[in-house]
């Protein structure tokens, strides 16, 4: 969290009420500003702020929040000894949970720092009224470290005024289970200990973060593991959820972005009709409500967009929102890196043959198109790698990414083939580049296992959405499992012990009717979690199940995303460019792969591919000619500089950024 956030700008609405909870007043802001403020006497504010409107103050004293819908933007927060109460909407859902834990940090800082009397509350009250700077009221002070740890420890358990601790005669619970968390201010709370630490953007994040703050056009690419997913969750919860589509090319990751498949976002179907007919499909009530609604589209995995669909749906933006700006007025956020998987196309020649020649009948990437010429306003390319800690594993993928394979690599990772990477019964998972030899594999060795079956079915919100949520949970409908399945958690539970998604575990009893899983770091009694996705009308539909997946095999296809800590795999079977670098690149590290059969041959990369990076670096060397006098320049300068020094034209409308 940032500790300087204690302003906020959302929708709000300020209702007071009398004894009898009629509504007797209501302050109603379109766009409005809120600031945390003290008096003189060091008591603490809302300020709500807004246009032809004058700044309303309420003390924030004896209050309730209320967060159920925090992460669609909306909270309340209610005043009980001013019997009025703040609802607030299409707040940066990111923001308002930096708002309220200030607020939350703040007054739990107060509670506990103020020991002052009575008696000296009374003087310092008659000093404030004699001193004629009653109305006055100034910022409150950033958040320090010490008032930080106060609020963790209060949010451990310890209870306020607002947060009231658990009883303390509570019994004992014995076993796996553990005591339940204490009620925090907010329910449900992002005021956990662990949710209290930074999560920190670094320089290249931060760039990209704001050209999207400022309603830029961009496109943001990088090698698997430099942290595109968890950057493009920071922009979404950053960004009004009015207007604000996120979407992915599939399902898996449109899930994890809290999202929806840009297919079901469209309304074009596939995209194989004609434009005429996708006009007509797009202008039905809801499909063109959607589009008229949306202000910036988010498309995850762009690099698995064929060309065709992208300059579809570009045209489809514009025709229904009647708007000839490029994609219809909309803002573009774009991510993804082509070096992996690339759009899947219905040709049974498509082959590493079809792959060498340029024929567009194959396979086009959105790149190619005129459209992404025309839309994609800015480039970045993030270059530091979160995933592997090892410099030379994280040197060996990136050359494997460009279709690179020295001696010394090609060595490397034959030498794995003959590591031993299970430990305590945990298996290693083996990727496939098919999904059904992957099926098939897992379904053979849960039929061997002895014992008796476990069946886990899922609890879907809407029984009519079951397929939808198929397609885009990782979570099964249906789950089978035995003592001795291998399996795989499926969500970030604590990162600090490894029981993260990915994590590689086996199961050794059940206990209440939940499996035990064994995992690297230790032993989880694995219960029902949540996941949830929205609806191209965003509608937010949930399924609950168990966070576990067979995992003797999986797919390269759906590997994307996860961070496997034993995996073994044979690229023998590889049939696509950059999938034998997917599959590499799931490895946490080299003492957790084993390549069965490594072959240079099987690692390639798309030409076209190459060429668009080499052009895009190209860029990359050229700005770093631009002085730092001439990008500040306004527009006119810096193009006269731009031609003093011989740059191209694309370069002005499609200028690089990157940082190393």
């Amino acid at each position: 969290m940032d500790p300087n956030n204690a302003s906020l700008s959302c929708v709000a609405n300020i209702v007071w009420t009398n004894s009898l909870g009629t509504t007797i007043k209501k302050v109603a802001y379109k766009q409005a500003t809120l600031r945390l403020v003290r008096n003189t006497l060091k008591e603490m504010f809302l300020e709500v702020s807004g246009e032809k409107v004058n700044p309303i103050k309420m003390k924030l004293k004896g209050i309730k929040v209320h967060s159920k819908f925090m992460a669609e933007g909306k909270a309340s927060i209610q005043f009980t000894d001013e019997k009025c109460s703040c609802f607030l909407s299409n707040a940066p859902p990111g923001l308002l949970v930096q708002f309220l834990k200030v607020i939350f940090i703040k007054i739990t800082s107060d509670q506990t720092s103020n020991g002052e009397s009575k008696e000296d509350m009374l003087k310092k009250t008659r000093a404030h009224l004699l001193s004629g700077k009653a109305n006055q009221f100034d910022d409150i002070s950033p958040v320090t470290n010490a008032e930080l740890a106060r609020a963790k420890k209060m949010a451990s358990g310890n209870g306020s005024v607002t947060t009231p601790s658990p009883p303390q005669k509570r019994k004992r619970l014995s076993g796996e289970e553990q005591r339940p968390a204490p009620k925090k201010l907010y329910v449900p709370s992002p005021l956990t200990v662990a949710s209290m630490e930074p999560e920190t953007l670094n320089a290249e994040q931060k760039m990209i973060l704001d050209a999207c703050v400022r309603g830029r056009s961009v496109f943001f690419t990088g090698s698997a593991g430099t942290g595109k997913s968890f950057l493009l969750r920071k922009i979404i919860s950053t960004l009004p959820p009015d207007g604000t589509v996120a979407t992915a090319s599939t399902g898996v990751a449109a899930c994890l972005i809290g999202g929806t498949t840009l297919h079901s976002f469209a309304g074009i179907g596939s995209g194989e009709a004609s434009l005429s007919r996708c006009y007509e499909m797009a202008t039905r009530a809801n499909s063109g409500q959607i589009w008229r609604r949306c202000k910036r589209l988010i498309i995850d995995e762009i690099s698995m967009v064929d060309g065709s669909y992208f300059e579809k749906i570009e045209a489809v933006a514009r025709y229904v929102r009647k708007c000839d700006k490029p994609f219809g007025g909309i803002q573009l956020i774009l991510c993804g890196d082509f070096f992996q998987l690339p759009p899947v196309v219905k040709q049974d020649s498509f082959s590493r043959n079809a792959l060498t020649q340029d024929d567009n009948s194959v396979m086009r990437f959105s790149f190619e198109t005129k459209t992404w010429q025309e839309c994609v306003q800015q480039s970045f390319e993030l270059t530091v790698v979160h995933r592997q800690k090892d410099s030379n594993f994280v040197s060996i993928l990136n050359s494997i990414r460009i279709g690179r394979v020295t001696p010394q690599i090609r060595d490397t990772l034959t030498a794995t083939s003959k590591q031993r990477i299970e430990m305590e019964g945990i298996l290693a998972t083996q990727l496939c580049s098919h999904t059904n030899d992957a099926d098939l594999i897992n379904q053979s060795k849960l039929n061997n296992l002895s014992g008796e079956e476990k069946t886990y079915h899922a609890i879907d919100s809407d029984a009519y959405m079951t397929k939808q949520l198929d397609q885009q949970v990782q979570a099964p409908g249906k789950l089978v499992l035995k003592l001795g399945a291998q399996v795989m958690l499926l969500k970030n539970l604590n990162i600090a012990e490894g029981l993260v998604n990915g994590a590689r575990g086996v199961v050794t009893n059940f206990v209440q009717g939940y499996p035990l899983v064994k995992f690297k770091k230790r032993d989880l009694l694995v219960k029902p979690e949540k996941w949830s996705i929205k609806t191209a009308g965003a509608v937010i539909v949930t399924r609950s199940q168990l966070p576990l997946k067979l995992a003797w095999a999986f797919s390269i296809h759906k590997s994307q995303g996860l961070t496997l800590d034993c995996v073994e795999m044979s690229l023998s079977k590889v049939f696509e460019a950059g999938q034998a670098y997917v599959a590499l690149s799931r490895a946490q590290s080299l003492d957790s792969l084993r390549v069965l059969d490594f072959d240079g041959k099987q690692v390639w990369a798309n030409p076209k591919v190459l060429e668009y990076y080499r052009d895009l670096r190209r860029q990359i060397r050229d700005r770093e000619y631009i002085t730092p006098m001439a990008v500040k320049k306004k527009d006119g300068g810096l193009k006269k500089s731009l031609s003093a020094m011989g740059l191209t034209k694309s370069l002005m409308s499609k200028p690089l950024v990157t940082i190393n």
